[in-house]
């Protein structure tokens, strides 16, 4: 075992007095040691209870014959963080959570580990973390938050958000606003749209790291609770096996996962997330694979912000192993990658049947025959963007309008809300983008803005940030280059007509190649918005979003 380093032999009685001052028993340390990785605090509603999860995968490594050793992971709620300066750190914290584990584990020698997220980057990072040390691995989340209820009709996180455009707009009271801000996160769980954790938490399952309904089964029920502990007694059986991440997340796996990204309309952060995890395992994905898989496969599954299902309503329909054996009718599905459960992916789905094809629709029956994102290229966007297609309004799926340019966020935001911005218009906003933000941070507020201002239908919004999972309209993000890197968003001027077309996966500056080439000579390059601490040295070594947003080694 990879343990004996810290506890075989009369070498090692050093190290095995530490772990007897700690409490433990010879019986203990002589067992395998399992990491249990608790990304718990009291700042991020998805990871208040995750005491409760750690508890139950400890109890089931006891069972099993492990011994768990708990360890903590850092986490940024993206809520909270959003619309501030706070924002720009959520998205480099997956490479902390990534490398802090892999500090840790491997400074103990750890024959496994029990990861334990929820929320939008801790997931990613703590899948980075285990394709990166290859040691026997699974992921348990911590489960969605309950829908919130208003008026008979169903909430989450982004219609609070969207409904500061009303309030701003004149069509909210101030207490009308509280009321629905008290209502719209009823407990503890990720939100509970189909926004970026719960995205990236049914993705996990779909990789096979996590097991059947790790991303669905909701954050408050005993049924998470069991979970917790089938995946401590399960990572005992992975040791036994030898099965390991790499095992798992192959590019079988990783298609498996774009597939059932495309057909759940998941948030466009995965578009990030899943690169940057392959990049650990040794394998390339391309954001030519996400389109091409995209065009192959129908869109399923209307979860909000796409449409008024919520998380409790997919598990109530099947949830993921239901979606992927209705994918699997039409051959969609590898069925042969290994899982955590020692089982394949066939296996685990055989006896899953769609129990509400309200929810789920039927394969033959798809809302569309594609996906629900899409990668644009272009000019504008040589080495491409993302949008989420399924929730952009039809009027706006081709459109072309004079770019109004910001430098920032917060720019942007103000322009919305003092009705700057007319209908047709193209908001643009760059040096957003993992280099220049630094961070890529997500733009829910300006998104949000747009919606509650009733613009939703008339505008688009182009950045090289991001977009949180929650966003709706027509919103393209990761445009790459990124305007620090030299990509032409940087030289796009007010009044220059953008060319969008979704359908066509087109994204195009109508100017001349004489006109770009002068305004290029005349360009002069910002100072950087961070110039210490941790994010100035992330955006020296931070590549642009179509590679996954990765640290260059060199």
């Amino acid at each position: 075992m990879k343990s004996d380093n810290v506890k075989k032999g009369p070498v090692a009685a050093p190290l095995r007095s530490l772990f007897y001052g700690m409490g433990y028993t010879r019986s203990e340390i002589d067992k395998p040691l399992i990491g249990i990785v608790n990304a718990q605090n009291e700042i991020i509603p998805g990871h208040v209870h995750l005491d409760r999860i750690a508890d139950a995968a400890k109890k089931g490594v006891l069972m099993s014959g492990g011994t768990p050793i708990e360890f903590p992971a850092i986490g940024i709620c993206d809520g909270i963080a959003m619309g501030h300066e706070g924002m720009k750190y959520p998205l480099a914290s997956r490479e902390l959570i990534a490398d802090s584990i892999e500090a840790v584990a491997s400074g103990h020698a750890f024959d496994g580990l029990v990861l334990i997220p929820n929320c939008d980057k801790i997931v990613p990072g703590m899948l980075m973390a285990a394709a990166r040390l290859n040691i026997p691995a699974i992921v348990v989340s911590g489960g969605p938050m309950r829908a919130g209820f208003e008026n008979g009709e169903a909430l989450s996180f982004t219609s609070i958000i969207e409904k500061v455009g009303t309030y701003q707009n004149g069509q909210t009271t101030e207490e009308e606003l509280e009321e629905t801000a008290m209502r719209a996160c009823p407990g503890c769980g990720s939100c509970s749209g189909m926004f970026t954790a719960n995205s990236m938490n049914c993705l996990t399952e779909v990789l096979g790291m996590g097991l059947p309904f790790n991303g669905s089964a909701l954050a408050d029920t005993g049924e998470r609770i069991r979970l917790a502990k089938m995946a401590g007694m399960l990572i005992m059986e992975l040791l036994k096996k030898d099965i390991k991440p790499r095992d798992i997340m192959t590019l079988n796996a990783f298609k498996n996962a774009i597939t059932v990204d495309m057909a759940m309309a998941g948030s466009t952060n995965t578009v990030l997330h899943l690169p940057a995890i392959a990049h650990e395992a040794g394998i390339s994905l391309d954001l030519s694979l996400f389109d091409a898989i995209s065009n192959k496969t129908p869109y399923l599954t209307k979860l909000s912000p796409s449409g008024k299902h919520h998380m409790e309503d997919l598990h109530r329909a099947g949830g993921i192993p239901a979606l992927m054996n209705e994918l699997s009718k039409k051959d969609l599905i590898n069925k042969d990658c290994i899982t955590v459960t020692g089982l394949t992916v066939g296996e685990n789905i055989a006896s899953a049947t769609v129990q509400d094809y309200n929810v789920i629709q039927p394969i033959d029956k798809p809302y569309r025959n594609k996906g629900g994102l899409a990668i644009l290229r272009g000019n504008l966007a040589p080495d491409g963007s993302v949008v989420k297609e399924s929730a952009v309004a039809d009027e706006m799926l081709v459109h072309s309008g004079p770019a109004v340019v910001f430098n920032s966020e917060e720019e942007a935001v103000d322009a919305i809300f003092n009705k700057k911005i007319k209908k047709g218009d193209i908001i643009v906003i760059r040096y957003e983008g993992p280099k220049g933000g630094p961070g890529m941070r997500e733009m829910l507020s300006p998104t949000s803005a747009i919606v509650g201002m009733g613009l939703d239908k008339d505008v688009a919004l182009l950045t090289d940030g991001r977009f949180s999972g929650a966003t709706r309209g027509a919103a393209i993000g990761h445009i790459s280059p990124e305007a620090m890197e030299g990509g032409l968003i940087g030289i796009i001027q007010n009044g220059d007509i953008i060319h969008i077309d979704i359908p066509g996966r087109k994204l195009n500056l109508d100017v001349s190649e004489e006109e770009i080439e002068k305004r290029r000579k005349a360009y002069v390059k910002p100072e950087p918005k961070v110039k210490t601490g941790y994010l100035a040295r992330y955006a020296k070594l931070v590549t642009s979003a179509n590679t996954g947003a990765v640290l260059k080694i060199d």
